[in-house]
């Protein structure tokens, strides 16, 4: 397959490969996801054009990876500030002050879920359970690195490091 600037780039390709191979020969479609991740990774949120690439290159019908991409939230269908900051409001982590970190940040950052500061180094989003109740209230960031105990001053020391 041709690379050119409206592609991805070989090293992402070669990671998606990587994937691919995990499966038969038959079923490379089973590495979408992880094909997303890349692409969104090189790219910073899957515009269609995006998706339409990881399409192709798995030989899936479009609507097959679209679907995919919207039904889960660590995919990005527009773009997102430097740092994503989802916090997890599901009825454990809420109990346990999820709820209360999110409008302090909201408080913080002057926007509300699915926002992105002006300055465009902030998105916040709400989020679905993270498998960690008992660290409640607990944080993604940029979708790979959890904070747990989010108070607020540790969301203060958050946005510190994040500057």
């Amino acid at each position: 397959m041709l690379i050119d600037k409206n592609m991805l780039s070989e090293a992402t390709l070669k990671k998606i490969d990587r994937e691919v191979a995990k499966y038969p020969a038959d079923q490379k479609q089973s590495a979408v996801m992880a094909a997303l991740i890349f692409a969104q990774d090189e790219k910073g949120w899957l515009a269609n054009e995006t998706i339409s690439l990881v399409a192709k290159y798995l030989d899936m019908p479009e609507m097959a990876v679209y679907e995919v991409a919207s039904f889960y939230n660590m995919y990005d269908m527009q773009p997102v500030g430097k740092y994503k900051l989802t916090v997890c409001t599901n009825l454990p982590c809420a109990l346990s002050g999820g709820v209360h970190a999110a409008e302090y940040l909201k408080g913080k950052l002057g926007i509300d879920f699915n926002e992105t500061t002006p300055d465009g180094k902030f998105t916040l989003k709400e989020g679905e359970c993270m498998g960690a109740c008992g660290d409640a209230p607990v944080m993604l960031v940029n979708n790979k690195h959890m904070r747990c105990f989010m108070a607020p001053e540790e969301i203060d020391r958050l946005l510190e490091e994040c500057k």
